[in-house]
């Protein structure tokens, strides 16, 4: 399945939402040329076995997040983001959003280094943080619905599907996917950081309630007077 767009109406500018996909893409686009963006992962991606060993490495859960290793996993992130980012910024607030955004990103970093500790092998991507704001769209908004593309041979397909479906189906296949890769995968092995996802998941769901702004509906009562 692949989601179109939700049905919940925004109601303020996710100005925020689209100054995080506007800086990860000027990112990307910086470092396009190769040399110079495998030097930025080296450097400025996040690799388990140095936090603890380097003063400076814990910046990198931060500088990681806006970092992507190629075309595809930038447009799948930005893709999610926009998605689900503007509703969840409309219930924060800019300002509150943004760090609601990183915090869910250090929670998936940290969840991260916890299950590979020892692994030498940067790590990038905003994923982690997306998670968080998928968690957090699932809280606030359990009944809206995706529109999904769905192709069938060679014939696209479009429905309707429950956000709680189709966020828990994703939740889901993190977390058996993140279970097999410890299982069976041999140590210090690239691929899909499947436990920052399901760190960051689980921080939104948890951090969601902190950071929504209430609004209050005032109410104005009159007393009419209607002469006999």
């Amino acid at each position: 399945m692949f989601p179109l767009r939700d049905t919940v109406q925004a109601r303020s500018l996710p100005l925020m939402n689209w100054a995080l996909i506007a800086v990860n893409v000027l990112i990307f686009v910086l470092l396009l040329s190769g040399p110079r963006a495998e030097l930025w992962i080296t450097r400025y991606g996040m690799v388990p076995a140095q936090i603890f060993s380097t003063p400076t490495a814990w910046l990198t859960v931060v500088t990681s997040m806006f970092l992507h290793g190629g075309l595809f996993h930038l447009i799948s992130n930005m893709w999610a983001l926009y998605i689900f980012g503007d509703n969840v910024e409309d219930r924060m607030g800019p300002t509150r959003f943004l760090v609601f955004y990183l915090l869910c990103g250090a929670a998936a970093a940290v969840v991260h280094i916890l299950m590979n500790p020892n692994s030498t092998i940067p790590t990038v991507g905003a994923s982690g943080a997306i998670s968080g704001v998928m968690g957090a769209y699932l809280v606030l908004f359990p009944y809206s619905r995706v529109i999904t593309l769905i192709p069938f041979f060679f014939f696209p397909y479009f429905f309707e599907v429950p956000a709680l479906f189709f966020i828990g189906l994703w939740f889901g296949g993190q977390l058996v996917n993140a279970l097999l890769t410890s299982a069976l995968a041999p140590p210090d092995i690239g691929g899909v950081a499947w436990w920052a996802h399901v760190g960051g998941f689980v921080a939104g769901i948890v951090l969601v309630r902190l950071f929504v702004v209430r609004r209050y509906v005032r109410r104005s009562y009159i007393d009419e007077y209607y002469p006999w």
